[in-house]
């Protein structure tokens, strides 16, 4: 079927609004076309995830917009930069690129888009309504958009995220469409130990494995018995987000689609079932591991994605007032910041070692230096998918506690095992 553009799509996309919104809308329009999507759907909102200076064309295709008078017609918040702007850590981005990576940041505050510098949206307030159609980049904001608010996105990448959101269009093509957001298979839980399930270190376990099994299969969690709370579904959509192509994930029970296991299966069996065991989580746990037999740790990272207030108020109390052997860089978005600073809570955990980034991540920009063992530790699955491959170093998975004692000793401590 072709793609039918509407009278309005046209006048847009024919310069009506100017050249840049005639650039976004030719691109959304083919990109439609490519995708065999048979027209364009209005879209709420967008989260941008091109904002990330990769290159020299990044910040060349945002400026050549801002020159068209392109403006977002919709919401749209910003993922992470390449810089911390609010001044909380160093980056040690160089020039010419840091230079760019500014200027960029700056063109798509000039397209109007908020200036959040999160891959968390949907804890500053971001919060797309059930069933609502909007246009988001960036893996784990999406897999928790789709998931866990039931809004409906596709994965959308650099740069058709900004054209999707100054269009106020996107196509009209998989997840956007009930019949695509039906589970087909189901991944089992019921025989792990309750226990384990409870615990902190399981669920980016349990991501990093579901991403792995399912790769771009949507299914449905069975056998969790209670809501293990916002937090924990982001650690394990980014985990699977990670590992494999998750753009949605069912928990039966818990997330709005899944009341129960057949209502998320559309009840129709599922093609597949995956018991998960307890060697399977064990397997999936040292697999998060690249560094399983070092002796000490230069580093310890967290807020992959980016920490909430409630994991700052976690991580105080582990801390307790204890001095740091080695730093725990904490990344978080600038709206917990600001929180933190009202009461000087970041000030107290400075002065413990911790180093508070915003705006930004240690996974995407130069902030950790040179490590004496090259050797991190964290306690997120998708920091320790990619840490290996973006920094150059090796990782080390434990739980939030373990990287605390393991912070305040320098030497691993593990206190937490899998199931």
């Amino acid at each position: 079927m072709a793609l039918a553009l509407t009278a309005e799509e046209q006048a847009i996309a024919s310069g009506g609004r100017g050249e840049g919104a005639a650039a976004a809308m030719r691109i959304v329009a083919e990109s439609a076309r490519l995708l065999a999507a048979p027209r364009l759907i209005p879209i709420a909102s967008a989260h941008i995830d091109g904002a990330l200076y990769h290159g020299d064309s990044g910040t060349l295709f945002a400026e050549r917009l801002v020159e068209g008078g392109a403006q977002v017609a919709v919401r749209s918040t910003l993922n992470v930069g390449a810089l911390d702007l609010m001044g909380c850590s160093r980056v040690r981005l160089e020039e010419p690129q840091r230079g760019m990576a500014r200027r960029m940041m700056e063109a798509y505050r000039k397209l109007g888009c908020e200036q959040s510098w999160t891959c968390t949206p949907y804890q500053a307030g971001h919060r797309p309504a059930f069933g609502s159609d909007v246009a988001w980049g960036e893996s784990n904001a999406v897999v928790f958009c789709n998931s866990v608010l039931g809004a409906r996105t596709n994965r959308y990448g650099d740069f058709l995220d900004i054209a999707c959101a100054i269009a106020g269009r996107a196509p009209d093509y998989g997840l956007h469409r009930a019949e695509n957001r039906r589970a087909r298979l189901v991944f089992n839980v019921s025989a792990l130990p309750p226990a384990f399930l409870a615990s902190e270190i399981a669920w980016p376990v349990l991501g990093s494995l579901y991403g792995r099994e399912t790769g771009t299969a949507i299914g449905v969690v069975a056998g969790i018995a209670t809501h293990p709370g916002e937090d924990v579904l982001k650690a394990f959509g980014a985990a699977a987000a990670s590992s494999g192509a998750v753009g949605l994930f069912h928990i039966a029970g818990v997330t709005p689609e899944a009341p129960d296991v057949e209502t998320a299966l559309g009840h129709v069996a599922p093609e597949r079932t995956i018991k998960v065991t307890s060697q399977m989580i064990a397997t999936a746990q040292r697999g998060l591991s690249t560094a399983a037999h070092a002796e000490t740790i230069d580093a310890v990272a967290i807020g992959s994605p980016h920490l909430s207030l409630a994991e700052f108020e976690r991580l105080e109390r582990l801390i307790a007032g204890r001095k740091l052997a080695v730093p725990i860089h904490a990344c978080t978005g600038r709206h917990v910041v600001s929180e933190l600073d009202k009461t000087a809570r970041r000030k107290a955990l400075e002065a413990c070692g911790v180093v508070v980034v915003a705006d930004t991540c240690v996974v995407v920009t130069p902030i950790l230096g040179k490590l004496p063992n090259g050797v991190l530790m964290t306690n997120s699955g998708k920091f320790a998918h990619y840490a290996p491959g973006n920094t150059g170093y090796a990782v080390l998975y434990g739980s939030l506690a373990d990287c605390v004692e393991s912070a305040v000793t320098g030497k691993p401590v593990f206190t937490d095992s899998a199931a």
